[in-house]
C-alpha cells in the first residue's frame, strides 16, 4: 500500500526544512560586511595616530631609553610620557617599518609638535644624548633614596653608593667599626667642618644631571656636591658667618624644615622656631627625623619611636641632629639662614599640607586634638 501526500503538506514541509537550514549567504555577507567596517575603522584609527601628533605636553621633553627596551616596552613608556597615544600604534608601525629591532636606547628629547614617523625615526637614529643617562634627584631625597633610585637607574650598587657617600642614618666611629664613607674634603674646603662620624648627607644638591652611561658611581657622588659648591655661593656662606653659624648646623636646620613643610613662608617660620628651640634648650622634636631613623613611613609614628636610641633623635636628646636628615634644596637652605621671628614655639602639619603655629604647649595640644 502506497502512502499518498497531498500536495498541501509536501508544501508545508518544504517550507519547514527551508526554515530550518541556515541561510550561508546571507551570514557570510553580514560578517564580511561588519569586517569591512571594522577594517576601515581601524585603518582610520592608525592612520589618525600616525599621521597626527598626540603629545599631551608643551615644548620639549627628555624621555630615558634603558638599555634593553624592546619596541613594546619603549611604546608604553612613550605612552606614559605623554609623547604618544597608543603603545600599539607604535609597536605596529615601528613593525611594518621593519624597524623594532633597530631603536635605540639612549636619552632623547622629544618636542610637542612630533608625528610618530618622526619620532620613530629619532628613536632609530639615536639621541644626541644616545651615550649619556639623565639623572633626577629631588628636594629632601636622603641617602636612602638616591642609592636606591641609582642602583634602579643602572648606574650600580645602592651598596657601592653607600659605601662612598654614607650609610643612612648611621653613626661612624665608636662601636661601629664600619669603614669611614670617603674624604672629599681635600677638594671642597667646606667638607673639612662636617664630622668624620657622619656621611654626605644634607651635601648631595637636588637637582638634574646628565651623566655618561659609563659614569662611576664616585663620579657621580663627586658631581653632586661640586653642584653644592656651586650652588650655595661664597655669597651664601658670607651669610652664615656673620651669624656665627656653621653651614653644617645650617644643613642640618635645612634637612629638616625641607621634609616638614612645603612652602616658603612656612619654611621661614619652622626654621625661626627650630632655631628659637634650640636657643631655649627644648628639644627640637621633628617628627621627620625619626622617620629617617626607621627608614620608611609607611606607619603612623608611636610613643615608643620617640624612644629610638640614635643620635638623629630629636625626641630623646636636646640639641641639633648628629647629621642633616636629607638634602635640603636652596629654598629650605635660605630658610635656615634667613628664618621668620614669630611667637611660636610649636607647629604640626595636618595631612592636608596646612601648618598650625601655637605659642604655648597646652594651645600646641589642643591643635593636636582639633587636627590631627
Amino acid at each position: 500500500m502506497v502512502d499518498v501526500i497531498s500536495s498541501d503538506t509536501q508544501d508545508r514541509m518544504r517550507q519547514n526544512e527551508e526554515g530550518k537550514q541556515p541561510r550561508p549567504r546571507f551570514f557570510i555577507r553580514r560578517v564580511l560586511l561588519v569586517a569591512c567596517l571594522l577594517s576601515l575603522v581601524a585603518i582610520a584609527w592608525f592612520i589618525f595616530e600616525v599621521c597626527f601628533p598626540h603629545t599631551t605636553f608643551s615644548g620639549t621633553k627628555q624621555i630615558e631609553v634603558p638599555q634593553g627596551f624592546g619596541s613594546r616596552q619603549i611604546g608604553a613608556l612613550l605612552r606614559d610620557e605623554g609623547v604618544i597615544q597608543s603603545k600599539w600604534a607604535f609597536v605596529v608601525y615601528a613593525t611594518i617599518r621593519n624597524q623594532a629591532s633597530s631603536l635605540k636606547p639612549g636619552t632623547f628629547e622629544f618636542s610637542a609638535s612630533l608625528r610618530l614617523p618622526e619620532i620613530l625615526s629619532t628613536l632609530v637614529a639615536g639621541g644626541p644624548y644616545s651615550n649619556e643617562r639623565v639623572l633626577t634627584i629631588p628636594e629632601g631625597w636622603n641617602l636612602r633614596d638616591i642609592g636606591l633610585y641609582l642602583e634602579k637607574s643602572g648606574v650600580g650598587s645602592a651598596e657601592d653608593f653607600w659605601r662612598i657617600a654614607g650609610y643612612p642614618a648611621r653613626v661612624y666611629g665608636g662601636r661601629n667599626a664600619d669603614p669611614l664613607p670617603q674624604d672629599f674634603s681635600g677638594e671642597f674646603s667646606f667638607l673639612e667642618e662636617k664630622p668624620r662620624t657622619v656621611g654626605l648627607e644634607g651635601y648631595l644638591f637636588p637637582d638634574t644631571y646628565r651623566v655618561f652611561r659609563t659614569v662611576t658611581m664616585e663620579d657621580v657622588v663627586q658631581k653632586m656636591v661640586a653642584n653644592f659648591d656651586r650652588r650655595v655661593d661664597a655669597g651664601i656662606r658670607s651669610d652664615i658667618l656673620r651669624q656665627k653659624k656653621t653651614l653644617f648646623q645650617v644643613l642640618m636646620i635645612a634637612s629638616l624644615v625641607e621634609k616638614e613643610v612645603t612652602s616658603g613662608k612656612d619654611r621661614a617660620l619652622v626654621a625661626g622656631i627650630l632655631w628659637k628651640r634650640l636657643e631655649l634648650g627644648i628639644p627640637l622634636q621633628v617628627d621627620a627625623s625619626l622617620v629617617y631613623i626607621r627608614g620608611h613611613n609607611d606607619t603612623a609614628l608611636t610613643n615608643q619611636d620617640k624612644m629610638i636610641s640614635s643620635s638623629y633623635n630629636t625626641y630623646a636628646n636636646k640639641g641639633y641632629p648628629i647629621g642633616p636628615i636629607s638634602n635640603p634644596g636652596l629654598s629650605a637652605i635660605k630658610a635656615a639662614i634667613y628664618p621668620a621671628a614669630s611667637s611660636y614655639l610649636y607647629y604640626l602639619t595636618p595631612k592636608d599640607g596646612t601648618v598650625i603655629y601655637s605659642r604655648t604647649l597646652e594651645e600646641h595640644n589642643k591643635a593636636k586634638a582639633l587636627y590631627l
